[in-house]
Protein backbone atom coordinates (compact mmCIF):
# COMPACT_ATOMS: atom_id res chain seq x y z
CA UNK A 1 0.00 0.00 0.00
CA UNK A 2 1.34 3.34 -0.98
CA UNK A 3 2.22 5.21 2.40
CA UNK A 4 -0.55 8.40 2.30
CA UNK A 5 1.77 11.42 2.38
CA UNK A 6 4.05 9.75 -0.76
CA UNK A 7 0.11 9.54 -2.27
CA UNK A 8 -0.52 13.20 -1.56
CA UNK A 9 2.87 14.33 -2.63
CA UNK A 10 2.53 12.65 -5.89
CA UNK A 11 -1.15 14.49 -6.25
CA UNK A 12 0.48 17.96 -5.51
CA UNK A 13 3.09 17.73 -7.96
CA UNK A 14 0.39 16.57 -10.81
CA UNK A 15 -0.42 20.45 -12.23
CA UNK A 16 3.38 20.70 -12.51
CA UNK A 17 3.78 17.52 -14.25
CA UNK A 18 0.81 18.33 -16.35
CA UNK A 19 2.14 21.67 -17.31
CA UNK A 20 5.37 20.13 -18.11
CA UNK A 21 3.64 17.09 -20.09
CA UNK A 22 1.75 20.04 -21.90
CA UNK A 23 4.91 21.59 -23.51
CA UNK A 24 5.27 18.55 -25.63
CA UNK A 25 2.13 19.42 -27.70
CA UNK A 26 2.63 22.28 -29.68
CA UNK A 27 0.60 25.72 -28.66
CA UNK A 28 -0.93 25.58 -32.66
CA UNK A 29 -2.37 22.46 -31.98
CA UNK A 30 -3.86 21.97 -28.96
CA UNK A 31 -7.22 21.33 -30.19
CA UNK A 32 -6.03 18.99 -32.90
CA UNK A 33 -7.67 15.33 -32.97
CA UNK A 34 -6.16 12.52 -35.25
CA UNK A 35 -8.42 10.65 -37.90
CA UNK A 36 -8.12 7.70 -35.77
CA UNK A 37 -7.96 6.60 -32.21
CA UNK A 38 -6.44 3.55 -32.73
CA UNK A 39 -4.49 2.63 -29.49
CA UNK A 40 -5.55 5.98 -27.44
CA UNK A 41 -4.90 5.32 -23.72
CA UNK A 42 -8.17 6.59 -22.54
CA UNK A 43 -10.55 9.27 -23.55
CA UNK A 44 -10.59 10.63 -27.17
CA UNK A 45 -9.91 14.17 -26.17
CA UNK A 46 -7.78 16.81 -27.94
CA UNK A 47 -4.80 18.36 -25.25
CA UNK A 48 -6.67 21.41 -24.48
CA UNK A 49 -9.75 19.37 -23.75
CA UNK A 50 -7.59 17.08 -21.45
CA UNK A 51 -6.67 19.98 -20.05
CA UNK A 52 -10.14 21.08 -18.92
CA UNK A 53 -11.39 17.52 -18.18
CA UNK A 54 -8.49 16.85 -15.33
CA UNK A 55 -10.15 20.45 -14.06
CA UNK A 56 -13.58 19.88 -13.86
CA UNK A 57 -13.51 16.46 -12.60
CA UNK A 58 -11.26 17.48 -9.90
CA UNK A 59 -13.89 20.03 -9.36
CA UNK A 60 -17.08 18.19 -10.17
CA UNK A 61 -16.22 14.52 -9.68
CA UNK A 62 -13.36 14.69 -7.03
CA UNK A 63 -14.28 16.90 -4.30
CA UNK A 64 -18.15 16.48 -4.47
CA UNK A 65 -17.14 12.27 -3.92
CA UNK A 66 -14.51 12.84 -0.91
CA UNK A 67 -17.31 15.59 0.66
CA UNK A 68 -20.14 12.67 0.40
CA UNK A 69 -17.89 10.22 1.49
CA UNK A 70 -16.79 12.17 4.64
CA UNK A 71 -20.43 13.47 5.20
CA UNK A 72 -22.45 10.45 4.22
CA UNK A 73 -23.10 6.85 5.32
CA UNK A 74 -22.24 4.73 2.23
CA UNK A 75 -22.98 7.19 -0.02
CA UNK A 76 -23.51 6.11 -3.94
CA UNK A 77 -21.11 7.78 -6.04
CA UNK A 78 -21.86 8.84 -9.71
CA UNK A 79 -19.63 8.90 -13.05
CA UNK A 80 -19.39 11.96 -14.78
CA UNK A 81 -19.92 12.15 -18.86
CA UNK A 82 -16.81 13.59 -19.59
CA UNK A 83 -17.64 14.02 -23.59
CA UNK A 84 -20.97 15.68 -22.13
CA UNK A 85 -19.46 18.25 -19.68
CA UNK A 86 -16.52 19.33 -22.75
CA UNK A 87 -19.50 19.74 -25.43
CA UNK A 88 -21.76 21.67 -22.49
CA UNK A 89 -18.44 23.51 -21.76
CA UNK A 90 -16.95 24.13 -25.25
CA UNK A 91 -13.57 23.05 -24.05
CA UNK A 92 -12.14 23.29 -27.19
CA UNK A 93 -12.35 27.15 -26.71
CA UNK A 94 -10.72 27.39 -23.61
CA UNK A 95 -8.01 29.38 -22.52
CA UNK A 96 -4.83 26.78 -21.89
CA UNK A 97 -3.33 28.74 -19.43
CA UNK A 98 -6.46 29.42 -17.55
CA UNK A 99 -7.29 26.02 -17.48
CA UNK A 100 -3.88 25.37 -16.33
CA UNK A 101 -4.08 27.93 -13.05
CA UNK A 102 -7.86 26.54 -11.95
CA UNK A 103 -6.67 23.10 -12.40
CA UNK A 104 -3.89 24.38 -9.49
CA UNK A 105 -6.08 25.70 -7.43
CA UNK A 106 -9.17 23.15 -7.78
CA UNK A 107 -6.13 20.62 -6.74
CA UNK A 108 -4.54 22.22 -3.99
CA UNK A 109 -8.27 22.62 -2.90
CA UNK A 110 -8.24 19.08 -2.60
CA UNK A 111 -5.21 18.43 -1.17
CA UNK A 112 -6.09 21.19 1.75
CA UNK A 113 -9.45 19.10 2.37
CA UNK A 114 -7.00 15.49 2.55
CA UNK A 115 -4.11 16.50 4.48
CA UNK A 116 -4.86 15.50 7.99
CA UNK A 117 -7.53 13.24 7.56
CA UNK A 118 -7.68 10.58 10.42
CA UNK A 119 -7.37 6.23 9.56
CA UNK A 120 -11.10 6.70 10.17
CA UNK A 121 -11.85 8.92 7.50
CA UNK A 122 -9.91 7.39 5.11
CA UNK A 123 -11.45 3.92 6.08
CA UNK A 124 -15.15 5.18 5.08
CA UNK A 125 -17.22 3.57 2.36
CA UNK A 126 -19.61 3.76 -0.67
CA UNK A 127 -20.42 2.81 -3.74
CA UNK A 128 -18.80 4.14 -7.15
CA UNK A 129 -20.19 3.34 -10.23
CA UNK A 130 -18.66 0.68 -12.24
CA UNK A 131 -15.89 0.52 -9.52
CA UNK A 132 -18.37 -1.06 -6.75
CA UNK A 133 -17.12 -0.54 -2.94
CA UNK A 134 -14.08 1.75 -2.12
CA UNK A 135 -12.84 3.57 0.44
CA UNK A 136 -12.23 7.42 0.79
CA UNK A 137 -8.09 6.23 0.91
CA UNK A 138 -8.84 4.07 -2.71
CA UNK A 139 -10.83 7.32 -4.35
CA UNK A 140 -7.77 8.75 -3.80
CA UNK A 141 -5.68 6.20 -5.82
CA UNK A 142 -8.46 6.26 -8.25
CA UNK A 143 -7.56 9.86 -8.35
CA UNK A 144 -4.16 9.88 -9.12
CA UNK A 145 -4.63 6.68 -11.90
CA UNK A 146 -6.70 9.41 -13.56
CA UNK A 147 -4.19 12.09 -13.33
CA UNK A 148 -1.52 9.29 -15.08
CA UNK A 149 -4.04 8.37 -17.80
CA UNK A 150 -4.90 12.05 -18.92
CA UNK A 151 -0.76 12.40 -18.72
CA UNK A 152 -0.27 9.40 -21.00
CA UNK A 153 -3.21 10.86 -23.44
CA UNK A 154 -0.80 13.78 -23.58
CA UNK A 155 1.48 11.25 -24.81
CA UNK A 156 -0.40 9.52 -27.25
CA UNK A 157 -1.58 12.68 -28.77
CA UNK A 158 1.79 13.90 -29.03
CA UNK A 159 2.91 10.45 -30.66
CA UNK A 160 0.13 10.80 -33.28
CA UNK A 161 1.15 13.92 -34.37
CA UNK A 162 4.93 13.00 -35.13
CA UNK A 163 3.45 9.82 -37.03
CA UNK A 164 0.25 11.36 -38.46
CA UNK A 165 2.03 14.91 -39.15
Amino acid sequence: MTPWPALLRELEGMPGELERTLQIIPRGRLGWKPESWGGATGETFSAIEHVCHVRDIERDGYQVRIERLLAEVNPTLVSLDGYEIARERRYETADVDAALSEFGRARAKTLERLRGLSEDELGRTGEFAEYGRLTLRALVHYLRSHDQQHLAGLHWLAGKMDSDG
